[in-house]
């Protein structure tokens, strides 16, 4: 019974860093420039999901973030001639580059993210009436 609770435990933790990953991209959606100060736009991050250590005696294994991406697909550009920041020479010349962060996308796995966390929030609530039941048989 422990080892489902910790699978569950796992899975809530990855699934907070993925909101938090989520939040991150949407609260940049209109940064144009990186920390360094330089005229590059945000790029979006994405977390990356492996299976944990596997438990001891046949038992289950939960999960764990391997890495947290970045995105290395090219901005949005957007002809802004007028702009402080937009591009003095070449080939986007009066174009101002913006994040590539689609709304829709990140509000889609932001709600994916949010079920799956309801979900084990739900296996952890069955796996704790299934142990007071059996402590109950047993006493």
């Amino acid at each position: 019974m422990i080892s489902a609770m910790d699978i569950s435990t796992s899975a809530l933790v990855a699934q907070r860093v993925r909101l938090n990953t989520i939040s991150g991209n949407i609260a940049n959606m209109s940064t144009l420039k990186n920390e360094a100060g330089e005229n590059k736009p945000y790029q979006s991050r994405f977390v990356v999901f492996e299976t944990g250590e596997e438990q001891p005696e046949g038992g289950a294994a939960g999960v764990k973030i391997a890495k947290v991406e970045i995105d290395d697909s090219e901005p949005l550009y957007r002809f802004q001639p007028d702009h402080p920041l937009a591009a003095t020479e070449g080939k986007w010349k009066g174009y101002v580059a913006y994040p590539n962060v689609d709304m829709n996308e990140q509000f889609v796995d932001a709600l994916q993210a949010s079920r799956s966390y309801e979900a084990n929030i739900g296996v952890m609530e069955v796996t704790e009436g299934l142990a007071r039941q059996t402590l109950s048989i047993l006493a």
